[in-house]
């Protein structure tokens, strides 16, 4: 999940209604959103509003491409056959969500070369946490845990969001990614209750590493959110970072209490008033930092996607010849007839 990216990206220019007529669709597309009706691909909407929606699909699609370099890195050096069939299909899907996320940004008139051109040129954004890297196994339980933890919590809103391609999108990745966050919880579960002392402090100290770059998945405060509000006006966001990252950490210190670990933050504790946990504050220049490009990993995650992308031309070049051939034979055939 990777969304985060929205409220990160350099604050754009509303463009001014520039006829009455431009000012009719507007208000007849602002009272459909007020309806709470879904937007297609050829309806009319505004050109922020399309901006909007290419920016966030985009840079989720980039997350769930790049999210699979931290696990992949993990593939050859599972500790069974079971966790590395398991490992393969959760790197398959993730590729698979790309796809679709892809295909939803497309529907809005910007083809993929852009889309890809743009995160490999740094233009866009992809989730902070995948900048940071995975020193052991239990590391790769914890990323379906916590981060996957945090990209449901994020993206089953996105099944209500006003732009229809992409809520149909998020139907089936949410499904994915409820199941990869119950694989990673049990593999963290067996380390845990099965396993021996050092594995249990391997996975303690993933969690202490993984804790606060979770919760800043769900993006900048609410009141440093450069475009949750107009987001939210337009029903593309359902629920405020704020709220989101709330409701991870109520329900992430429960499932806490059951693997026996603790979070490494001395302020968490449950507020009866609030009926709330509170907990301690986050890192922003962290934060910061890290979507800047100076993360632990940027520099190498950005440059093995430009790698995967170049080795791949031959792949490409390959597939549009073949696809002019076949549409040569098939003009040949027509005029024959």
């Amino acid at each position: 999940m990777y969304t985060q990216a929205m409220d990160t990206a350099p604050k754009e220019e509303r463009k001014p209604i520039r006829s009455a007529e431009e000012a009719q669709l507007e208000a007849r597309f602002e009272t459909r959103i007020d309806e709470g009706d879904f937007v297609e691909a050829k309806d009319w909407m505004p050109e922020h509003y399309r901006k909007t929606l290419v920016r966030q699909i985009s840079q989720h699609a980039h997350s769930e491409i790049v999210g699979m370099l931290p696990e992949g890195n993990w593939v050859t050096r599972a500790p069974t056959l079971k966790r590395k069939a398991i490992l393969l299909a959760k790197i398959q899907d993730e590729g698979g969500h790309g796809l679709y996320l892809y295909a939803a940004a497309e529907t809005l008139g910007t083809s993929r070369d852009q889309l890809l051109d743009a995160l490999h040129t740094g233009k866009a954004k992809y989730s902070s946490i995948f900048n940071y890297p995975t020193l052991s196994w239990a590391d790769i339980g914890v990323i379906g845990w916590l981060v996957d933890g945090a990209a449901i919590m994020n993206q089953v809103p996105l099944t209500r969001c006003s732009y229809a391609p992409y809520a149909r999108a998020m139907v089936r990745i949410c499904r994915e990614e409820s199941f990869h966050q119950r694989q990673g919880f049990d593999a963290l579960m067996v380390m845990m209750k099965e396993g021996t002392e050092t594995q249990r402090e391997m996975v303690q100290d993933a969690v202490n590493r993984w804790w606060w770059p979770s919760l800043m998945m769900f993006g900048p405060p609410d009141g440093e959110s450069v475009h949750g509000a107009q987001s939210a006006r337009w029903g593309i966001k359902r629920i405020s970072n704020d709220e989101l990252r709330q409701k991870f950490v109520d329900a992430t210190v429960e499932q806490a209490k059951v693997l026996g670990v603790s979070m490494p933050d001395p302020l968490l504790k449950w507020n009866e008033a609030r009926g709330h946990h509170d907990f301690g504050p986050i890192d922003w220049d962290e934060f910061w930092r890290v979507v800047g490009g100076h993360g632990p990993c940027n520099r190498e995650r950005l440059a093995a996607r430009v790698k995967a992308w170049d080795d791949g031309a031959w792949v490409r070049d390959a597939a549009l010849a073949h696809a002019s051939k076949q549409a040569r034979k098939q003009a040949t055939q027509e005029q024959a007839a």
